[in-house]
Parts: C-alpha cells; sequence; structure tokens
C-alpha cells in the first residue's frame, strides 16, 4: 500500500486518535512517506527512487496548498516549512527507531503527531509499535521493490502496543 493511502486508513484516526484535521493529516503522512524514503536512500540503486518520492510528496503539498486558497506568493514559505518539517521529523524518527527501547520514540509522536497534547499514553505507545513493525516491514522488503512502487505495510489495526504484548 502506498505511503499516502496508509496515512489515510480510518484505523489512525479512530483507534489511534490521530487529529483528523489538516496538521493530523499532514504528520501522519509525513510519518509515512519518511519512513519509506529512509529506507530507499539506504541503498545506492534505490537513492533516486527515495528523491523521487520526497520530490513528489513535496509536489502534491504545493498542490494541496494552492488548493486550500493558499496564494501563489505565500505558498514558497509555506514549503520551505514543509521542507523543515520533514527533515526534522524524519531525523526524529529515525534516531528514535535507532534507540534500544521507545522512550525517544513516544516523545518524537507525543510532539509530532499529537502536538505535545498526547492521548492516553497506550495510544502513543500502539504507534510507536506500528512505527517499528513498519520500519521492520520495509527492512524486510527487497529494495528494489520498493523502488519499483510495491511497498508492504503492516496492518494497523493488527499492531498492539507493548504494553498490551
Amino acid at each position: 500500500m502506498a505511503p499516502s493511502w496508509q496515512a489515510r486508513r480510518p484505523v489512525f484516526y479512530r483507534d489511534y486518535a490521530v487529529a483528523d484535521t489538516i496538521n493530523g493529516r499532514f504528520d501522519l503522512l509525513l510519518l509515512h512517506v519518511a519512513a519509506v524514503v529512509a529506507r530507499l536512500m539506504q541503498e545506492q540503486e534505490t537513492r533516486p527512487a527515495g528523491q523521487l518520492l520526497f520530490d513528489r510528496f513535496c509536489t502534491d503539498m504545493d498542490d494541496n496548498l494552492r488548493e486550500i486558497g493558499i496564494s501563489d506568493i505565500a505558498v514558497p514559505k509555506h514549503m520551505k516549512r514543509v521542507g523543515e518539517a520533514f527533515y526534522g521529523r524524519a531525523r526524529a524518527y529515525e534516531a528514535a527507531l535507532a534507540a534500544p527501547d521507545d522512550a525517544l520514540l513516544v516523545e518524537a509522536i507525543a510532539r509530532n503527531i499529537y502536538g505535545g497534547q498526547p492521548p492516553e499514553s497506550a495510544l502513543v505507545g500502539r504507534l510507536a509499535a506500528y512505527m517499528r513493525d513498519m520500519a521492520a516491514a520495509l527492512a524486510a522488503q527487497p529494495a528494489a521493490a520498493l523502488a519499483g512502487g510495491t511497498v508492504e505495510l503492516p496492518d494497523p489495526a493488527a499492531t498492539m502496543p507493548v504494553e498490551a504484548a
């Protein structure tokens, strides 16, 4: 499933309490796109596909800004913020996923996905578990298949928080 379709799944808004707002949807999309881009950038032969995905994400964000009424003059300023958000969150998630425990990941999720106002901790833990499942699923897939557009992501409805496992 493509990152954009995965991020639109109702389960995230219903069962993970991600805000069904422009910001909530943006952050969930960014989480998925950043994970796939990071995986593609790990291997030399798939880096061009990672760049293409990032470029497509930026084009889509530009189109969406214009669609919601942002003026042509203001779009570049907003796109600069989109780029900063992408790279900042991507670095935070990458570092958090490399950590041996979920403390940094839970912190990054609380800050980015829930705007510093996370719901119950079990939901944040569940999203952290989903992110680890997603990273493992992406790592297990052949890079060439990912670069060709075949992306298999875990079912978020099946992910349970570590505490509940």
